[in-house]
């Protein structure tokens, strides 16, 4: 967890740290991005936004299961 909080803060998005801590709490399953609006209480956009900074810094892992995306942080990010 040091690891991801180092880089978060490095981003300064309070929004991107919200949106780890709630995958990092659900790594086993992963969520999908209607769990994460649910889960964060932000809005769609603000979401995929944040879920778009993750992966474009390749924390985070996607993995599709049929039309749903699952997220989840990558092993050495956790």
């Amino acid at each position: 967890m040091l690891t991801l909080t180092l880089v978060l803060i490095k981003m300064g998005d309070g929004i991107i740290n919200k949106i780890a801590k709630a995958l990092a709490e659900n790594s086993k399953t992963g969520l999908t991005i209607t769990e994460l609006v649910k889960v964060s209480k932000l809005s769609r956009h603000k979401v995929l936004t944040a879920l778009a900074k993750l992966d474009g810094g390749d924390k985070v892992l996607i993995r599709k299961a049929g039309m749903a995306k699952i997220y989840s942080l990558k092993k050495g990010d956790q």
